[in-house]
């Protein structure tokens, strides 16, 4: 506890710290007071029905991705969804098309040109589901909750549901700019809080009112639900070393004297991001029947149904194939393998060049596999929390994208932090003086 009050005096002192950690919690505070402002002609008194509709099921899990702006009808009501949507078909195209293959070579231009067009498209899909919203809300909510009609009303709520969410991205940008960095998965991560407070009152209350072993089954969820948060770090922390030798004087042909360094290849390279963008293309089915998943059929409700076995099946599938995808983005054996030779080291037993990147190839994709099925075993584990009758709310936090999301990127942000202390010769937030998030070695 010593060492904790030392390391929270460290990081106010130093003013290039502290200012972004401050501006940052400003920008997250702005973010949680406009998830309660109501869009213009709908009485807030009025939304019991569409709350009640956001209690559970795929209707919960867009709640909780806007922070509870959804079930308030607020201007951040859709969310930063949309924009995680046009990032997903945006690199999809960049593996099809080459046109955004050039934009992905030219550095810093062309990542604002991929941005540029990333934003074009948000902008798209808002305009296709702010209507669908509205729709929802007067298939909910009774007429006189709506003091606006018409068209003027679907209009201007519609213009004002597309400027939240890209004002929603544009706080996100600023904290990855001027504040501690991964401002979207911040975001996200402080509308998964908010809600926790009242999942785990609504599961201890539920527990409470049963008339024997209740208060012990809460007690035993407890314990489950921290051994899998314990695992859920282990698994974004993972990794295997891979040795690589460097001579530390070469003359001719041959090298005198050397060291041994490590290649850290982690377990789980690609971090939450393949939960949010599994999670962000199952919601698509419940948008194209407007939002009204309580009367969809067929393959929209059976993918409207998170407890579903289909549901599951295609969000375990779609988590694996994004984890390798991610992974693929993130690490480059060729160029891995060309720092080395450049810089005379070589992996020991494995010649320099081709066989070094074939080599880095089966590793990655042996570590890869194994990460990526425990990714998706814990993404599943809510709907086998509300088979054993914990409440539905609770549930989402026990393991799955929640739990995920809220670990990868409490570390992320703590790295970052780590970082600043250490290039200031400050002791770290652990002993260790390392901390490893998605992005860090």
């Amino acid at each position: 506890m010593r060492k904790l009050i030392e390391t929270l005096k460290n990081i106010f002192k130093i003013e290039d710290l502290r200012q972004r950690i401050l501006y940052t919690l400003g920008i997250l505070v702005v973010y949680r007071l406009g998830s309660f402002v109501v869009l213009p002609g709908i009485n807030p008194t009025q939304l019991g029905a569409l709350q009640k509709q956001t209690e559970d099921g795929v209707m919960g899990l867009l709640d909780m991705f806007s922070g509870g702006a959804f079930s308030h009808a607020s201007i951040f009501a859709l969310g930063i969804m949309p924009y995680i949507s046009a990032s997903i078909v945006v690199q999809l195209l960049g593996m099809a098309i080459p046109y955004f293959q050039r934009l992905q070579k030219e550095g810093e231009s062309g990542h604002r040109k991929i941005n540029q067009i990333t934003r074009y498209l948000t902008v798209l899909i808002l305009a296709l589901q702010a209507p669908g919203y509205l729709i929802n809300l007067h298939h909910q909510l009774p007429e006189s909750a709506f003091a606006l009609q018409g068209l003027f009303f679907t209009v201007m709520s519609t213009i004002i549901l597309i400027g939240g969410t890209m004002f929603v991205m544009w706080l996100g940008e600023r904290i990855t700019e001027k504040g501690i960095g991964n401002g979207i998965s911040l975001i996200i991560m402080i509308g998964i809080i908010a809600r926790l407070p009242f999942a785990l009152a609504a599961e201890f209350f539920s527990r409470a009112e049963e008339m024997a072993g209740g208060l012990v089954m809460f007690l035993v969820e407890m314990v489950l639900l921290f051994v899998v948060f314990m695992f859920s770090i282990l698994l974004v922390q993972g990794t295997r070393r891979i040795p690589v030798q460097y001579a530390k004087r070469i003359v001719g042909n041959r090298q005198y004297g050397g060291v041994r360094q490590y290649i850290p290849l982690k377990v789980n390279a690609a971090g939450v991001m393949p939960i949010i963008f599994a999670q962000a293309l199952m919601i698509l089915p419940v948008m194209f029947v407007r939002y009204q998943a309580d009367s969809a059929t067929g393959i929209v409700a059976a993918f409207s149904d998170i407890t579903g076995f289909w549901y599951n099946f295609t969000l375990a599938i779609l988590i694996v194939i994004f984890t390798y995808f991610y992974t693929a983005i993130t690490i480059n054996p060729n160029q891995m393998a060309e720092d080395m030779k450049r810089n005379g080291g070589f992996i020991p037993g494995v010649k320099p060049g081709r066989k070094t990147v074939e080599f880095l190839y089966e590793i990655t994709s042996k570590i890869t596999l194994p990460g990526a099925l425990f990714l998706a075993l814990i993404a599943i584990l809510p709907s086998f929390a509300v088979i054993f009758n914990v409440n539905t709310q609770f549930a989402q936090f026990y393991g799955g994208t929640s739990l995920l999301i809220l670990v990868g990127v409490v570390l992320d942000t703590l790295q970052q932090i780590e970082s600043h202390l250490l290039m200031r010769h400050y002791d770290g937030l652990m002993k260790t003086g390392r901390i490893k998030g998605k992005s860090g070695y």
